[in-house]
């Protein structure tokens, strides 16, 4: 063994004495998953108002907060009450917060949305969860780094765990279920006796309810968790205080170290592959008529495997090379960028009228699709945290967890919001049936308003979408040519090749 953090770390896991440490950790993360799910139900909806993918690329901003949380971790792990606790210190104002701005905008969001004579405010809205997931982030930053030390050493990687089966909860409850119970013909169809024109649940009153969910279970938390700094044996290191300057000065050591220069630049580019199909297929699909609840529900089928996934990739992922899975699962996610494309292209064919449903053959290979390319993302994410939870050195808390969750996010947002932004620009459009038609490529608004006044009509010969899939593709598969020779490099480096600190042998 080289030093006592190999000894904890093989150690095999025992969940006695740390259960209820799991379950708060699970609804921790759930509740972080809230805001997150939110952030995405909203472009579903101003996707049925006519916003352009521009106007999508700039309310994908709302995401960024936990791809540049690593300015702030810092802060989060050198300022605290010793008398509260170094991670309650964050987590309870941050998420009273969180609970109070929920209210306030439930007071307000409806008139940003927009209706049928106002177009949607992206300005507003964008600021408006920019600011929510600004505070998810930082709650983020304080659960990441308790993780380390609520769960004795050898169930660290259980963190991982709870982070993605957590998650994935929230987000069910606030994309799914909120999108099912917030349209007018799904309650109609499956819950009510008389139809009305509105939904059982609006955001309005969404928001409001989880505001209060928030305040209560913060609550709870302060009065009854009690935090220690560390657990375990003798070898355990203890995380001592620090002011701002040191935080930071460990953040630049963290930065300087080859292996996470390294995994750094692999995990800023390795889902440029998969950018196109994850952030405009969902849209594309509502695009072509198929309604956005339906979209959501394709994934009740699926609870059981999406809670029970981590679970069973876990046992894969606490070796000693973690991110093997990872690897696997990158091939089949870029031929999936493929699948997506003909999805997207034979909608509008088989399903003419998405509002009287959907052909069961269609339903049944949507899911299928969905399942299988849930099961790579899962491979990927799983795999990545595990790794993390491996080489993360607890003698600077969090904010070692949070660089590497933090870059992990940023090199899924870049891509995602350049995608999105260029599906316009490389759409290829004709005004068809007009006098003067063949001048006209619909380009901007003046050319689609004169295309219309000289009474023709705009129509998409070639969908942005499909280009930027083979982009994709061939940037993703020449990636991986790079990216299986660095992973592996980076894997077979020794624990004790990303640690700060000297540990007593």
């Amino acid at each position: 063994m080289e030093n006592g953090e190999n000894l904890h770390f093989r150690q095999p896991s025992n969940l006695k004495g740390d259960k209820q440490n799991i379950a708060l950790l699970l609804c921790l993360y759930t509740l972080q998953g809230i805001p997150l799910g939110l952030s995405s139900a909203i472009p579903m909806i101003l996707q049925n108002r006519g916003v352009s993918y521009k106007q999508q690329a700039e309310f994908s901003f709302v995401t960024w907060p936990f791809s540049l949380k690593l300015l702030w971790a810092p802060l989060v792990d050198s300022i605290f009450s010793t008398r509260v606790g170094r991670r309650k210190t964050w987590l309870i104002p941050t998420q009273y917060l969180i609970g109070a701005f929920m209210l306030l905008l439930s007071g307000h969001v409806d008139q940003w949305l927009g209706g049928e004579a106002l177009a949607p405010n992206i300005e507003i809205l964008t600021l408006l969860f920019f600011s929510l997931n600004f505070l998810a982030a930082t709650q983020d930053i304080a659960v990441d780094g308790w993780a380390l030390t609520m769960l004795k050493k050898q169930n660290v990687g259980h963190a991982s765990t709870c982070n993605s089966v957590g998650q994935t909860a929230g987000f069910f409850l606030s994309y799914v279920v909120f999108m099912a119970l917030e349209s007018p013909s799904f309650c109609n169809m499956y819950l009510r006796a008389e139809p009305r024109d509105t939904g059982i649940v609006t955001l309005q009153g969404f928001l409001y309810f989880w505001g209060w969910v928030f305040i209560l279970s913060t609550t709870l938390v302060a009065v009854f968790k009690k935090e220690s700094e560390a657990r375990g044996g003798q070898n355990e290191v203890v995380v001592h205080d620090r002011d701002i300057q040191t935080a930071y000065k460990s953040l630049k050591d963290i930065l300087a170290l080859r292996p996470i220069q390294t995994l750094v630049l692999i995990l800023l580019t390795c889902k440029i592959g998969f950018s196109s199909t994850d952030s405009v297929m969902t849209l594309k699909l509502v695009e072509a008529g198929v309604p956005k609840e339906r979209l959501g529900l394709m994934a009740i089928p699926l609870i059981p495997v999406q809670l029970a996934l981590p679970l069973v990739i876990a046992k894969y992922t606490t070796g000693p090379r973690p991110l093997d899975i990872f690897l696997k699962a990158i091939p089949y996610r870029l031929l999936f960028g493929f699948v997506a494309a003909f999805l997207v292209w034979v909608t509008p064919v088989l399903v003419p009228d998405g509002s009287q449903g959907l052909p069961f053959l269609y339903v049944v290979f949507l899911v299928i699709c969905y399942a299988l390319h849930q099961v790579c993302v899962y491979c990927m994410f799983v795999s990545i945290m595990a790794f993390f939870a491996k080489i993360s050195d607890s003698s600077v808390g969090g904010t070692y967890m949070t660089l590497l969750n933090t870059v992990t996010n940023l090199g899924g947002n870049w891509p995602a919001m350049l995608a999105l932004y260029f599906v316009d620009p490389l759409t290829w459009k004709q005004c068809m049936g007009g006098a003067e038609s063949l001048d006209n490529t619909c380009r901007n608004s003046v050319e689609k308003e004169l295309c219309v006044s000289k009474g023709g009509k705009c129509v998409t010969v070639l969908d942005g979408f499909y280009i930027e899939t083979v982009i994709c593709a061939v940037i993703g598969f020449s990636w991986l040519v790079w990216g299986r020779k660095k992973i592996n490099y980076v894997q077979s480096l020794d624990d004790y090749a990303w640690k700060l600190t000297k540990r007593k042998r």
